[in-house]
């Protein structure tokens, strides 16, 4: 089995070095559970806005994880930021592949990819590159609330 710690390490990584990452992304990389978001989105203690995924022990026997996007209790006005996020980017969410929209709890929306080692560095990237593009419907989100 793949050293998953190092393809986490290498997805961090690969988003440091996109185009699109400046100083305002940050990358929270618990070795095998990762968190992107913005310094603005309330996530200074992982618990706001954030792109998420993780593969631990359950998943590994599952044989499959998760990519996810929560709003969890440091967002403010939590229930009223889904909502109003889900009617901005509602949409275009349910038109990418295999994602589904939550919206109940802080899960705003989630994919569930089977766990292959193949590729796995580059499917983690693609995934979270696609949810970060996101980000301008956060920020409109935040600032209506």
């Amino acid at each position: 089995m793949k050293d998953l710690k190092n393809v986490f390490r290498n997805v961090e990584k690969k988003l440091k070095q996109s185009s699109w990452f400046e100083d305002d992304w940050e990358i929270y990389n618990r070795g095998v559970y990762l968190q992107l978001y913005k310094m603005t989105w309330y996530n200074q203690n992982q618990g706001g806005i954030h792109f998420e995924t993780y593969i631990e022990a359950p998943q590994i026997k599952q044989k499959a994880f998760p990519v996810c996007m929560h709003a969890e209790e440091d967002c403010p006005a939590q229930p009223e930021f889904i909502q109003k996020f889900l009617q901005i980017e509602g949409d275009r969410i349910r038109r990418w592949k295999g994602y589904q929209t939550v919206g109940q709890g802080y899960s705003i929306c989630q994919r569930t990819l089977p766990l292959n080692f193949k590729n796995l560095e580059q499917r983690l990237f693609e995934e979270l590159n696609q949810l970060r593009q996101l980000e301008s419907g956060v920020e409109q989100a935040l600032a209506e609330l």
